[in-house]
């Protein structure tokens, strides 16, 4: 594999974290832990965030299609570490997820060390299941339940 191609099994790794943050309403917050249980793997919020730093910039060029996730269309300003804080990253980094935050309405506290902070209590989303992965449930038991009818039909008549 040449440097910069991923695995397939990356590949997928990137996409369903890309696809949860996705589903994180807007003017609300997770954690990277919470976006890990989400997706299947609850011993890798690290990874995550790895995710989420290496998320690409929508392509400026008309000539060359963005990529299919991209810093615009993924909300990764929403996922935030365990404690409610914004995790450093690079000069201004923080400042620019706080900025981004504060644009949805969710409030973010500025400490004496200049760390940023979250209430999690008050804007925290921490869904037990994808709200995706919820409608494919209550479909397959819509289904289960017509199945259960028409064999209760099919008994009747027999």
């Amino acid at each position: 594999m040449a440097r910069g191609e991923r695995s397939e099994e990356v590949w997928a790794w990137y996409t369903a974290v890309y696809e949860a943050v996705q589903e994180i309403p807007y003017g609300r917050v997770t954690t990277y832990g919470h976006i890990a249980r989400l997706v299947g793997k609850p011993e890798c919020p690290r990874q995550v965030g790895v995710c989420l730093k290496h998320l690409p910039s929508p392509s400026t060029d008309p000539t060359k299609p963005s990529s299919t996730f991209h810093s615009g269309n993924v909300p990764w300003q929403r996922v935030i570490n365990g404690r409610g804080g914004i995790s450093p990253r690079g000069p201004s980094g923080a400042s620019r997820q706080a900025a981004a935050l504060r644009a949805e309405g969710v409030e973010v506290e500025q400490g004496s060390m200049g760390e940023f902070t979250v209430n999690l209590e008050r804007f925290g989303w921490f869904p037990d299941m994808l709200p995706s992965e919820a409608a494919l449930v209550e479909g397959s038991d819509e289904e289960d339940e017509e199945d259960e009818e028409a064999r209760d039909e099919a008994a009747y008549h027999t």
